[in-house]
Parts: C-alpha cells; structure tokens; sequence
C-alpha cells in the first residue's frame, strides 16, 4: 500500500528538469472559460486573466507563477511546502501564492490551485461553469 501511494505520488509529480512548466501553467489556464494570455505591463511573461481580470502570473524567468488564493491557503501551503511554495513580493501580503516551477510540483494539485483563483476572480457565471465549483 505505501508503494502503491508513493508511486501515485511520484506519478503525479514532475522532475525538476520539467521544461514545459509553462506550457501546463498555460494548458490549465487556457482551459477556463474566457480565460486568456496577457503580458502585464511591459513584462513579456504569460499572465491569465478572465475579463481582463489577472488569476495568474509566471516570472520573467520562467521559473515561478503567482496566483490568487483564498484566505487562509498562503500559509497553509507555505508551512506545509516551502520547497514549492513562497509569498511572493509585492502581491504576498494581498494573499497571493508563489510556486516555484523549476521543482518537483504535484500538477494534478497545480491544477486545483488555478482553478481556484480563476474562480476568485471570474464573474459567477463563468466560475459555475468550471468542474468542482460546487455551484
């Protein structure tokens, strides 16, 4: 059994040398409703939006993403990861997550997370259209 749950981990999660980190960040995103890539400001890295609304943000480098996060789940996954996760500058004390892209990451997780922040930021009507919205 615990080979079993430590393979589905494993499974799960993706070598630091996972060079597409974008590409999943964009695919999960893209997926959304109405969601869309957008620079912010002069910056050339994807930023997701949804009625130009930002959910998402990935570093210049390529090596992290930000996202919004509900009350509470910046500490929680903080504490519980700082491996892959961080309190990012300038929008960490406004409750927004770090993850770090060039680390092992949990996609499935990854995933769930943007879910979530698109959610926060999407008109009703679209966040309802979204699996496990629970509306």
């Amino acid at each position: 059994m615990a080979k079993e749950t430590a393979a589905k981990e494993t499974a799960a999660k993706e070598t630091a040398n996972d060079e597409d980190a974008i590409g999943r960040v964009r695919a999960i995103c893209l997926a959304l409703p109405e969601a869309e890539e957008k620079p912010f400001g002069g910056h050339t890295a994807p930023t997701f939006r949804v009625r130009n609304k930002i959910f998402t943000m990935t570093s210049e480098d390529g090596l992290s993403m930000t996202f919004k996060a509900a009350q509470g789940v910046q500490q929680a996954l903080v504490g519980e990861d700082p491996e892959r996760f961080f309190v990012p500058p300038y929008v960490g004390p406004k409750g927004w997550v770090g993850a770090r892209l060039d680390v092992p990451q949990d996609w499935t997780e990854i995933a769930e997370l943007l879910q979530d922040s698109y959610r926060l930021v999407a008109p009703k009507r679209l966040s309802a259209l979204v699996p496990g919205s629970g509306d």
